[in-house]
């Protein structure tokens, strides 16, 4: 039997996802956001405005489902996601999980550590957030997020991800994970195996932070899939590399285990960036693979086949498990 999937308005079916966006985010907060009280005070109803437009312009664009894999320590609001999901109509799945140590809940958990099992809480955390919802809201997570930083998995790092591990297999609730600049998705990837996760059930996001194939290879012979889904943020790899990387990958056909996104934040908590964000990366916009990318796929000869497996088979297998 296939479990329907948790969206911020309810419950739907995998077959009803259609077009699928894996990786945006409408509201980002670093941690310590809240701490800057001489900010301006953030206006709920002009970020609720720019969010369902931009979601809008999606759907026109074909869009019908996008998953935004925020955090629960990274300024995560399922209410507002509720509110721009009800206005527009389209499928919106929200996350449980926690982010890497640099930038997460880490002084928290490491706390807790001293004292207790916090692997056990942190599972206890998401399961929750997945079985009876998030809070008070109701709003039950789709998916459950965990993060490494470049280079090493963090001791804390590590706990996260067994606390996934272990709220996926008894949740069935598909997992996604952050990485920085292509690297430490095979030693999640152990991690979740010695757990006895079924990879298939696994997006290693921001895999296009590398274009070393065999890196790539070396994931998706493993059964899990790969999250190109950082196109247009060129200030951490051009859009060349990324293209390159994906029409070798699926010149020897793997496009069944590869998702597309942009890994684009619409709004900031906190104060605003110095430099908005379309100068510092101007193609950093979640309709630029409609626009830009998909042409050049085409152009590359990718058969439309294969960018719809990536941007509607593949989602909804991922979710049927």
């Amino acid at each position: 039997m296939v479990m329907p999937i948790q969206t911020v308005t309810g419950t739907c079916r995998a077959a009803d996802l259609g077009r699928t966006l894996m990786h945006e985010h409408l509201i980002i907060g670093w941690p310590g956001w809240d701490t800057d009280t001489a900010a301006p005070r953030w206006d709920r109803g002009e970020a609720k405005r720019q969010c369902v437009d931009r979601l809008l312009e999606l759907k026109e664009l074909g869009v019908s489902a996008l998953v935004d894999p925020c955090p629960i320590d990274l300024g995560r609001d399922v209410e507002f996601a509720a509110e721009v999901a009800q206005a527009t109509g389209v499928h919106l799945v929200c996350a449980t999980g926690l982010y890497k140590e640099e930038s997460g809940a880490a002084p928290y958990y490491k706390f807790r550590a001293a004292f207790t099992d916090a692997v056990n809480e942190m599972t206890e955390i998401f399961i929750k957030e997945v079985t009876e919802g998030i809070g008070s809201t109701g709003i039950k997570a789709g998916i459950i997020k965990v993060a490494t930083g470049p280079h090493q998995i963090t001791p804390y790092e590590r706990s996260v991800i067994i606390a996934a591990a272990r709220a996926h297999k008894q949740t069935d609730v598909p997992i996604t994970t952050h990485t920085d600049e292509g690297t430490m998705g095979r030693e999640q990837l152990d991690i979740f195996a010695e757990e006895g996760v079924d990879l298939s059930r696994v997006i290693v996001v921001h895999s296009c932070g590398t274009a070393d194939l065999r890196y790539h290879v070396d994931l998706l012979d493993r059964g899990a899939y790969l999250g190109f889904d950082r196109f247009g943020l060129e200030l951490l790899q051009p859009d060349r590399l990324r293209l390159g990387a994906l029409i070798g990958l699926l010149g020897i056909g793997f496009e069944r285990q590869i998702v597309l996104s942009h890994d684009s934040v619409w709004c900031w908590r906190g104060r605003p960036l110095p430099i908005p964000a379309e100068q510092l990366a101007p193609k950093w916009d979640p309709r630029h693979i409609f626009r830009h990318i998909i042409p050049a796929l085409r152009d590359a000869g990718v058969a439309q086949a294969k960018i719809d497996a990536m941007l509607v088979d593949n989602p909804r297998r991922y979710f049927e498990g």
